[in-house]
């Protein structure tokens, strides 16, 4: 695993994660890729493309069988690349992107079995919420940060700004129907950290090996 996290007990006694920050490993990124890769030329192709506009960062899904060796394929070729793995549903999925050296896990909800295995696996865990509860169960666990998925759906920019109040701690990473329109809205609220989005690598750019135009699209933020 490429970076370390630590656990820790509540006053009341539950398990806290107390992971490193997914802020922390994104440094000055303020928006992460969400990509689907299909084989080892997309892989190679995205990761230099992405480097190549300013982006050190990629959230690669498990939407299809190759994803797990997607993370293995591009940490080894671009150890700079910070590597995130999305749509992990499952303990045993988390349990092998952390074998194949992810830096840090997404998953589109949260679960107790999944905060527990975030917990033992000691990897800094980024968990799906949609509501002021899931919210609570995030900062029972000990996470100061969140991804609000799917953004747009369940409350977008108002509900960002609803929960600022009580959950000031509680940073997020809106991801769902958040977009080149809308990112920079997002951004600009205090309780936001990143955004997660497909329109920087879309997947039909990614199956044509459009590189040069998805480093444009990166530049266009990172410039």
């Amino acid at each position: 695993m490429s970076q370390q996290a630590t656990m820790s007990a509540s006053s009341n006694g539950a398990e806290q994660v107390t992971a490193l920050n997914v802020s922390a490993l994104l440094g000055n990124q303020k928006v992460v890729p969400v990509v689907v890769i299909e084989n080892e030329e997309q892989a190679l192709g995205l990761a230099q493309s992405l480097l190549d506009g300013g982006i050190n960062v990629i959230e690669i899904t498990l939407r299809n069988a190759y994803g797990i060796t997607a993370i293995e394929v591009i940490k080894a070729k671009f150890p700079q690349m910070v590597v995130l793995a999305g749509t992990v549903n499952t303990q045993e999925q988390m349990a092998a992107v952390v074998d194949a050296g992810v830096d840090g896990v997404i998953s589109p909800g949260i679960s107790v079995s999944l905060l527990g295995a975030a917990k033992r696996l000691n990897v800094p865990y980024l968990p799906g919420v949609g509501t002021a509860s899931e919210v609570m169960l995030a900062i029972q666990h000990g996470l100061s940060e969140c991804k609000l998925f799917p953004a747009t759906v369940v409350g977008g920019i108002g509900a960002l700004k609803a929960y600022n109040g009580p959950f000031s701690q509680i940073r997020f990473c809106p991801t769902g129907g958040v977009s080149e329109a809308n990112y920079q809205d997002f951004l600009s609220l205090p309780n936001v950290m990143c955004v997660g989005g497909s329109w920087l690598a879309p997947t039909n750019f990614v199956r044509e090996g459009k590189w040069a135009e998805i480093t444009e699209l990166c530049r266009a933020i990172t410039a």
